[in-house]
């Protein structure tokens, strides 16, 4: 099948998530009328709506917001990145690993915002999901190339480069970034730890 060749090259876990955002807009747009921008009654409901979540028990909007978009731009971009960092991710650390990363950070960014943010705050986007597995990347290959300052010095900047913009939720963003550098830390030292008893052992 034609779709096999795209799980393949870009790796299971990063080309489903890839098709579950695509699924969730064609979804936003259906019931929004508009497929090029989705409307603010949609983006309450499935997106996060900060005093839903507080006052109403819509605590599955932490979760759902990281598979929404606002337009048709915002998933483009989104879904790009996803398959450029996503996919280099998962060839290292494995299919169900990436999809951690992708939760975790998604998650922790989506309440991190219910924190910071005032209860009339709407957000949506894999912003957070995204920047936990650019976190990993960098920070893991930092680890492994023994240059942590380059490493977090790279983080900050995507950071601030990506968080200046206005709308942009720098909450989600920063709370995706900081679960990245943590598992991007554990997994550099326990590759690196492996690469050294190859070493040590003769195992290349």
């Amino acid at each position: 099948m034609a779709l096999e060749r795209y799980f393949h090259r870009y790796g299971k876990a990063t080309f489903s998530l890839l098709l579950i955002n695509l699924a969730v807009y064609t979804l936003e747009a259906i019931l929004s009328g508009n497929p090029i921008s989705i409307g603010s009654n949609i983006l309450l409901v499935l997106g996060q709506w900060n005093y839903a979540v507080l006052h109403y028990g819509w605590w599955w909007q932490p979760f759902t917001a990281m598979f929404v978009h606002v337009g048709i731009l915002h998933i483009a971009f989104n879904m790009y990145f996803l398959l450029v960092m996503g996919s280099q991710l998962e060839h290292v650390i494995g299919p169900k690993r990436l999809t951690g990363v992708y939760i975790v950070s998604g998650l922790f960014g989506n309440l991190l915002t219910l924190v910071m943010l005032p209860p009339n705050t709407v957000s949506a986007g894999a912003s957070g999901a995204l920047f936990g597995i650019a976190g990993t990347l960098i920070v893991m290959m930092g680890v492994i190339g023994g240059n942590m300052q380059a490493a977090l010095l790279n983080a900050f900047f995507l950071f601030v480069i990506n968080s200046i913009l206005p709308g942009v939720n720098a909450y989600a963003h920063l709370g995706g970034l900081l679960v990245g550098v943590a598992i991007g830390y554990y997994y550099g030292k326990r590759i690196k730890r492996r690469m050294a008893l190859a070493y040590r052992y003769g195992y290349y």
